[in-house]
């Protein structure tokens, strides 16, 4: 486990017996685990175990057939997903979700309505108040930027960018409004390994920020590279939970998902 998250050791994140049923489908089984502040958490299992639709609940995408999320300490369940943003859990898609026409700078500015407080008339109408929002989001965003070795590139159209920067500029946009979580949907999707790698750095960059992050994600050798904890699924329900070198070592892991000659 890294020091950051060793050091910060608080819930952040609660899952509590998380079911969701799609007509006779128990997709997710009564799964349950904590996120604790500072850590990168990663969610994996094979296709169809639940991953994506325990996120989609935890975003409020999904209402869940039973039980209860809690982020720092405040009962989430049942929210819509911009009131779950609105308490500081922001998720990208593994689908980008980008303008390729606009820049790399505009498109992580639209990331910061969030803590905006100006509203949408006065923005119209470039007001005082949204100009001085517009300089401060700015002034937010480049250090964000930086981090994720991107700033170079602020002026330039996203469509004009490598798919690994393009994810770059998805992970800024979500980080613009500085949230305490983010949630990632298959981050690694579409990336060759030189920007698989460059994903990882960018990721742990993100952790040492003091961010906290859930991921989904098929690539092991990243999960296991860069995970302080790692939750494992399978056809709904949890079946391992620990640091990536006990969840090398299981062997009902290894057997169902990992896959083993030996086992």
């Amino acid at each position: 486990m890294s020091n950051t998250a060793a050091e910060c050791g608080k819930s952040l994140l609660r899952i509590e017996g998380l079911d969701k049923y799609f007509g006779g489908l128990h997709a997710v089984d009564s799964v349950s685990f904590d996120v604790t502040s500072g850590m990168i958490k990663a969610v994996i299992g094979p296709n169809g175990a639940g991953k994506t639709t325990l996120f989609n609940m935890i975003a409020g995408y999904f209402p869940p057939s039973g039980g209860e999320v809690y982020f720092q300490d405040t009962l989430i369940t049942g929210m819509k997903p911009f009131e779950v943003a609105g308490q500081g859990i922001l998720r990208t898609f593994q689908n980008l979700k980008l303008n390729p026409h606009m820049s790399v700078l505009d498109n992580v500015l639209l990331g910061c309505h969030r803590t905006g407080k100006a509203g949408f008339l006065a923005g119209m109408l470039s007001s005082g108040k949204s100009r001085k929002e517009e300089r401060q989001a700015v002034e937010a965003v480049l250090p964000v930027l930086e981090w994720l070795n991107i700033i170079d590139q602020k002026d330039t159209e996203v469509g004009n960018l490598s798919f690994g920067n393009q994810r770059a500029v998805e992970l800024a946009r979500a980080l613009a409004s500085d949230p305490p979580m983010l949630l990632l949907d298959e981050p690694a999707a579409g990336l060759n390994m030189h920007e698989t790698e460059d994903l990882a750095q960018r990721l742990q960059t993100i952790r040492d920020q003091g961010k906290t992050i859930l991921l989904v994600e098929h690539d092991m050798s990243l999960v296991m590279d860069i995970s302080d904890e790692i939750v494992v699924l399978n056809f709904g329900q949890k079946i391992a939970e620990g640091e990536p070198q006990a969840i090398q070592r299981n062997e009902e892991v290894i057997r169902i998902y990992l896959g083993d000659d030996n086992a």
